[in-house]
């Protein structure tokens, strides 16, 4: 019989025998996975009728954040209402503050350009629009100490409009930017046109001197008396509470999976269609909650740092020096750093210039960089240059530290076990039924939020550089 009938090979083909053979595969694999170590790290508290309300002491004196600058068209101005975040204006009428709003004017500085110096004598409030700048002072030794790092925002020497008084801080500009500044020829000017704003500015200013009858975080003081001998008459008090404390509602996120009802039957061996639909929809929804517990506008962490816990780094990448300051704001039990993979990278460059190598944990079977025996847990979502996935190697994030627990006073995860359906904890799956094309609609629901139970639970550091790298000499 002819050779080239029968083939070239004397024995089975691979090819041919695979198909007698059963291979071996592997499930769904997903990138987009994470070890969404916010979700395992938080402490959750189990919510009934979907509300957790913290309630809370009687606060007198809230801060109210830095002030929103706009920009048109390479101009900055302020809006009229952003100037009630300065404790100066915050009774003025809105024409009152239009009228302030409309006195600013813009003022420029390079880098490393002085633009006040202390016991010079201040008579301008100043807004910083763009830049970051550094408050400076002499200790009693003579020394140069740093008082704060200030951006965009931020402002200080609003007092300057009606006292005369020295500057109590000299300012450098770190960076080149821009401030407005309304000086007290202008506002005299406002005065003498409309004495009623000298008065309220009056009012305002000496209801800061009310900061007294309050404890320092601007709570209602409790009186109490100690080291007192003999018969001596003791202060009478009370706790007074918050009228209306804030309510965390728990948010959502939901998705319908579609599956034709033929896949379920026939093609489930040796993987399971329909678990595998379920299994990556889960991944899929875990990501965007913790985005959420971030992000979100309402209860999202990166929205609900108190303007005291915001810091500035003092060169840029983040230093040994920026996150003691971190943990000397959150002193009271820190738990973890949360900060993008890149800060980490950045944080551990510093050290290694400086010689001190961060110390390394290992936490859930995952070994964790530390920083002063509290661990920095990475997660993609604290965002480079709004990124989680950041290409380049330059670009700014911020770092992240909190307490947690509900017992501390710290940040708490809420979600609320039991409901309807339910396959996992606060997460529910729903047939909603089979269409005329024999598609099965399953509905999948995960309820949750988290809370910040005091200001002091939660402090930031940002505009993190993580591009910088030292050039070292070989």
């Amino acid at each position: 019989m002819d050779n080239d009938f029968l083939g070239s090979h004397n024995s089975v083909t691979t090819q041919a025998a695979r198909n007698l053979a059963t291979t071996t595969k592997s499930l769904l694999m997903m990138e987009e996975i994470t070890p969404r170590w916010l979700l395992q790290f938080l402490p959750w508290v189990n919510v009934t009728a979907g509300t957790y309300r913290v309630n809370r002491i009687k606060v007198l004196f809230k801060e109210t954040g830095k002030v929103g600058i706009n920009e048109q068209d390479g101009q900055f101005f302020v809006e009229p209402g952003q100037l009630r975040r300065i404790s100066l204006f915050y009774a003025a009428t809105d024409e009152e503050l239009s009228l302030l709003a409309d006195s600013f004017i813009i003022e420029q500085y390079q880098k490393d350009q002085v633009i006040v110096n202390e016991g010079d004598s201040a008579n301008k409030l100043h807004i910083i629009a763009k830049g970051v700048v550094e408050a400076t002072t002499f200790g009693e030794r003579g020394q140069k100490l740093q008082i704060g790092i200030l951006s965009s925002g931020d402002y200080f020497s609003e007092f300057a409009l009606l006292e005369n008084k020295p500057y109590s801080a000299t300012i450098t500009a770190l960076s080149a930017g821009s401030m407005l500044t309304l000086d007290r020829e202008r506002i005299d000017t406002l005065f003498s046109n409309r004495p009623e704003l000298r008065k309220c500015l009056e009012q305002n200013r000496q209801g800061s001197s009310e900061w007294n009858k309050t404890n320092e975080h601007g709570e209602h003081k409790i009186s109490i008396q100690a080291g007192h001998e003999g018969e001596c008459e003791l202060p009478e008090t009370f706790v007074d509470y918050v009228e209306q404390p804030r309510e965390y509602p728990l948010s959502l996120v939901q998705t319908v999976i579609k599956v034709h009802t033929r896949v379920t039957d026939l093609f489930n061996d040796p993987i399971n269609q329909l678990e595998e639909q379920v299994r990556l929809t889960i991944e899929a929804m875990k990501e965007k909650q913790e985005w959420e517990l971030l992000h979100n506008k309402e209860f999202g962490l990166l929205h609900s740092v108190a303007p005291s816990m915001r810091l500035q780094p003092r060169y840029g990448p983040p230093t040994p020096d920026d996150m003691d300051e971190l943990l000397a704001r959150i002193w009271k039990k820190p738990a973890i750093f949360l900060a993008h993979p890149k800060a980490i990278a950045a944080f551990g460059r510093e050290c290694t210039r400086r010689g001190v190598p961060p110390v390394t944990v290992n936490i859930h079977g995952s070994p964790f960089l530390t920083w002063r025996g509290v661990p920095i847990v990475p997660c993609n979502k604290m965002l480079v240059n709004g990124k989680s996935k950041c290409q380049c190697n330059a670009g700014t994030t911020n770092i992240l530290l909190m307490r947690l627990g509900e017992k501390e006073q710290g940040v708490i995860g809420l979600h609320q076990l039991g409901i309807p359906d339910e396959i996992m904890p606060s997460l529910s799956m729903r047939l909603m039924g089979i269409d005329n094309k024999a598609l099965a609609s399953y509905l999948f629901t995960l309820y949750f939020s988290t809370a910040v139970l005091t200001d002091d639970a939660l402090a930031c550091l940002e505009n993190v550089e993580v591009g910088f790298y030292h050039n070292y000499s070989i």
